[in-house]
């Protein structure tokens, strides 16, 4: 005797959720692929008698604080170490590397105080960024 089944079952695969996990991980790997550096082409560059040497900056941090506190790079100085400090770090320098001085001073410094830094900056043929803030 031969049994049949009332309803024929078919298989059936749930895919809704597939179309949200494939654009998470394509977005995903867009993400990734941007952080990622591509395999540059190595080339062998001509020599050239007037090439110049491509300079990187790196930058010292000066704080003046309202108690006429200094510090240069979070280690605290006094007025008279600023110059022979930031000469000790420009001379440790090679030449490639250009420093550039940021220059954070409190407002209730006057601006003597300011000048006189800045001066130091001068003698020592170093550029100098005063930080201010946005109204």
């Amino acid at each position: 005797m031969k049994i049949e089944r009332r309803k024929a079952r078919t298989a059936e695969v749930y895919t809704a959720s597939l179309n949200d996990i494939m654009f998470f991980l394509l977005l995903f790997f867009l993400i990734i692929s941007t952080m990622v550096t591509p395999a540059a082409i190595k080339v062998l560059l001509p020599n050239s008698s007037t090439a110049e040497n491509v300079v990187t900056k790196k930058n010292i941090s000066l704080v003046i604080n309202h108690n006429h506190q200094y510090f240069v790079n979070d280690k605290q100085v006094t007025f008279d170490e600023i110059e022979p400090t930031l000469a000790s770090i420009l001379a440790s320098k090679p030449e490639e590397v250009e420093y550039t001085v940021l220059l954070q001073a409190d407002r209730s410094l006057n601006l003597q105080d300011v000048v006189n830094v800045i001066d130091i900056g001068n003698k020592l043929q170093v550029k100098i960024v005063l930080f201010t803030q946005k109204d």
